[in-house]
Formats: C-alpha cells, structure tokens, sequence
C-alpha cells in the first residue's frame, strides 16, 4: 500500500486477534497485488493494456463506484488520471507539457464503459488507476471483517486512512490528530472518532520536481493552485471520504454534507 498499515484491535483472546489481523492482512495484499497500477502482472495492468475485458463481481464494483464519485465530484476525482502518469517520467517541463496535452483528451471516465461484465473502451490510451480508490477500499473491507468476527474495538490505519470501530475499551472515543501540513512532525488539531472513517490529503504527501517546478501526487488536468493545503473528510465509510479529501484539495468549494476540516497556507483551520 505504499505506506505502513496498522490495525489496533483490543480483544481479550489474543489468539483470536491474530487470526483476525492475519485475514485483514491477507485480504489487503490481495487487493494490492490485484490493483496495482505499476505492476505490469496485475489484473488492472490486464485491464488497461486491453488484455482482458471480462471484470469480476468486486472490479465491476469498484469502477461502477468510481464512475459515481465522478460525477458527484463535477468530474474532479477521476481513475482516469492515470492516462498522465507517463508525462512524469520526461525531465523537461517542456517534455512533460507535450505528453500531457497529447493524452489530455484521453482523460474522463466517459472514455470507458461497463456492460454486464465487460469493460469497453473508446480508444487504446485512456489507462485507470487505482490509487486513490484501492488503500481505502481495503481499509472498509477490513472493518467487514472485524464486525464479521465480532470484535467489538478497534482502531485501523492504513498510511492516513482511518477507521474508528466503536470506541476504545474504557468507553471514550479514539483521537486522530491531523498533522499540521507545513510541519508534519507536529499535529494541528485533533478529533474524536467512533464508528467513523477519517482520511486526510495535503500537500506534504509525495511530490515531483521538474526542472523546479512542484507537481503534486495529485494528477489533475489543471494545475493545483488552492489555498488549502490540507483537507480532512470524516464520514461513514473510508472510501468517501479518501474520495472527498482529494477533491475537496483540488476545489475547496465543492459541495458535500460530510464533516470536513480545511487547513490553508496561513494554518487557519476551517471546520464545517
């Protein structure tokens, strides 16, 4: 997944828990194996090299799901972005301008469609990405799991990802701090979780530079130029929130009944 997972579980039978954790581990590494964007083995590296069309019960999911969050984001979130991905392996701005507007309009989940069980695409560029979808995904399964066994507490964390699953043993809420985005050692604030899901993207995440130019982990058609630097969702499952948290860095003002906590350049701390 890129980036360490913990899963916290508090439960009385520690043999239980190991077998627990272990489920939610081997369930994870599927998932990863599966879906991995840059694993020329993969079934999505299969997917989007037109080897295969024929999608299973859970991809058939996830794409529809993907599909959906498009819209609701005006377009912002996107698995197509991906289509990009090989501009950033040029070391020349100039390099990098070309390529992206050469697979700009390859870009947009219109370029794929889904019938029955097969995927279609319009054109041999158009390539899907995961990344952004699969870590929280695989956060939400784990907590199926957990309430499949009837652990009654925990706390899941995959690099930022969170989960609550009800509260700690003595009863009180877990607290998830939110790091201060400009000096990430340190926490800005912090909030009560329980039965909840907790994901936050900001601009201390992983970066590019190209002949001194900054290019965000974020892929987006237009280039990031919002003051906030760090957006926190919490919602009900991990997925939409980690799918609100990207958007909502690319267009703060987008519009969604989710708790969200906005931090801009100043540190000044936005809550709604």
């Amino acid at each position: 997944m890129t980036s360490p997972c913990e899963v916290h579980i508090f439960c009385d039978d520690p043999n239980r828990s190991r077998k627990v954790a272990a489920k939610i581990l081997e369930n994870s590494k599927i998932l990863e194996n599966k879906y991995n964007f840059y694993n020329p083995n993969s079934f999505l590296s299969a997917i989007n090299q037109r080897q295969v069309e024929q999608l299973d019960v859970q991809t058939k999911d996830l794409l529809s799901r993907a599909k959906l969050f498009y819209s609701r984001t005006e377009g912002i979130f996107d698995i197509t972005m991906g289509t990009l991905s090989s501009s950033r392996k040029h070391k020349s701005l100039s390099q990098v301008q070309e390529e992206e507007q050469r697979l700009l309009p390859f870009v947009g989940v219109e370029h794929f469609k889904i019938k029955k069980n097969r995927i279609i695409f319009d054109n041999p560029h158009t390539l899907i990405d995961l990344g952004g979808f699969v870590k929280e995904f695989a956060v939400d399964l784990a907590v199926k799991t957990l309430k499949k066994e009837k652990i009654a507490s925990a706390l899941i964390n995959f690099g930022g990802d969170i989960y609550a699953l009800e509260a700690k043993p003595s009863g009180e809420p877990f607290s998830v701090g939110i790091k201060n985005p400009l000096n990430p050692a340190e926490y800005i604030t912090k909030v009560a979780l329980q039965n909840q899901a907790l994901t936050t993207s900001a601009s201390y995440e992983r970066s590019q530079v190209i002949e001194g130019k900054s290019y965000s982990h974020i892929i987006h058609k237009e280039a990031l130029q919002s003051k906030v630097i760090s957006a926190t969702v919490i919602s009900s499952s991990v997925v939409e929130s980690g799918v609100y948290s990207t958007a909502l860095m690319i267009k703060p003002t987008l519009q969604t009944s989710l708790q969200k906590i906005l931090i801009d350049n100043k540190l000044n701390i936005h809550k709604e």
